[in-house]
C-alpha cells in the first residue's frame, strides 16, 4: 500500500555536509646534512601535527623559506655550503608576516655557543644526540608542541 511519500532514487539524494574546515596544518623545516637526524626529528614533530619539510644545508632552507615560510625551524650548526648561524643570520634580516620559531640542534654544547646562537635569533638549543623527551621539552617551552 502507497503511502503518497516519495522515495528519493540515488541521484538526487542531497550531497553530504562538507566536514568541518581542517585547521591549518603547521609546517616544519629541519636543517641538517645528517639524514640520520632528520629522520628522528622528522618522527617527532610529524607525531605532534606538523607537515615536515627538509634541508641538507642553509642554503637549500633560506630557498624554502623565500617560498614559503615555516612554523617551526629545526637547525643544525655545522653544515656545508652555509652554517646553521648564517642561515639564521639571513633568514632574521627577510621581512615576514610570519616569524618561525628556530631551536638549534647542534653537537656544539658550550655556553658561548648556546648564547651565541640565541643572540644570532634562535628561540632554544638542544644539543646533540637528543632524544623525543628533551626535544619535547623545549618545543613546548616555546609554545612550538
Amino acid at each position: 500500500m502507497a503511502t503518497g511519500r516519495r522515495v528519493p532514487r540515488p541521484e538526487e539524494a542531497p550531497a553530504p555536509a562538507a566536514p568541518a574546515a581542517a585547521a591549518k596544518a603547521r609546517y616544519c623545516l629541519l636543517v641538517d646534512d645528517s639524514r640520520m637526524i632528520r629522520k628522528v626529528a622528522r618522527r617527532i614533530v610529524s607525531d605532534i601535527g606538523y607537515q615536515v619539510d627538509e634541508a641538507e644545508n642553509g642554503e637549500e632552507a633560506l630557498k624554502k623559506c623565500k617560498i614559503a615560510m615555516p612554523d617551526l625551524i629545526i637547525l643544525d650548526w655545522d653544515m656545508p655550503v652555509m652554517t646553521g648561524l648564517e642561515f639564521l643570520a639571513a633568514l632574521r634580516e627577510q621581512p615576514t608576516v610570519k616569524r618561525p620559531k628556530v631551536v638549534f640542534c647542534t653537537a656544539r654544547g658550550d655556553t658561548f655557543d648556546i648564547h651565541k646562537g640565541i643572540d644570532h635569533g634562535a628561540d632554544e638549543y638542544v644539543t646533540k644526540p637528543f632524544d623525543e623527551a628533551g626535544l619535547m621539552a623545549k618545543l613546548t617551552k616555546i609554545g612550538a608542541a
